[in-house]
C-alpha cells in the first residue's frame, strides 16, 4: 500500500503510519489487494476544495474532503498490476474547524476525513438513507479498528 502526497506535503509520521492502517483494513475489508494498491493525498485550502467542489460537484461552498475514485466499481480493478484507487483531496482548514467543533484533536479529523475518502474509493457512499448508514457503520467499524472512539459527530 502506496500513499502519494503532493510534493512538498509533508505529513507527521504518526498521522502517516494511521493512515496507512486505516486503509490497509478498508482494502482488507473490500477484498482488495493492499500491496498493488495505491493512492493520491493532497491537503489544500479553503479555496482550493471550494474551487474542486464547484467544478466538479456543481456546489460552490468549502467542503472537507473530496474523493476522486479511478473506478466506478470494484469489479473494474485489473487483476495484475498496481491499482490506482483515486485521489482524496482534504481541506486542512475544515478539518481543522471540525476538530474544534466536535471537541477533538486536528489528528483524529484527518483520520476519520481520510477513512470517509477512502471508503467512497472502494464505492460507498451516503446519498440515499440505507447507504449512509452502511457508509457511517464501516467508518465506526474501521475507526474502532484503529482504536479510536466515536465521537459527538452523530452523522
Amino acid at each position: 500500500m502506496n500513499i502519494y502526497f503532493e510534493d512538498g506535503q509533508v505529513v507527521d509520521e504518526t498521522i502517516l503510519a494511521t493512515m496507512k492502517k486505516a486503509a490497509e483494513y478498508c482494502l482488507d475489508l473490500e477484498q482488495v489487494d493492499q500491496e498493488r494498491t495505491e493512492i493520491s493525498v493532497t491537503f489544500v485550502e479553503g479555496e482550493e476544495i471550494r474551487n474542486l467542489n464547484r467544478e466538479y460537484r456543481d456546489t460552490d461552498k468549502v467542503t472537507d474532503v473530496l474523493s476522486f475514485p479511478q473506478f466506478d466499481d470494484l469489479n473494474e480493478i485489473p487483476e495484475f498490476g498496481e491499482i490506482c484507487l483515486g485521489d482524496v483531496v482534504i481541506c486542512k482548514d475544515r478539518a481543522l474547524e471540525q476538530a474544534e467543533e466536535f471537541g477533538h484533536s486536528f489528528e483524529r479529523e484527518i483520520i476519520y476525513l481520510f477513512t470517509h475518502s477512502i471508503l467512497h474509493l472502494l464505492g460507498y457512499d451516503h446519498m440515499e438513507e440505507d447507504e449512509k448508514k452502511e457508509m457511517r457503520q464501516r467508518e465506526e467499524e474501521v475507526m474502532a479498528h484503529l482504536g479510536i472512539l466515536r465521537d459527538s459527530r452523530g452523522e
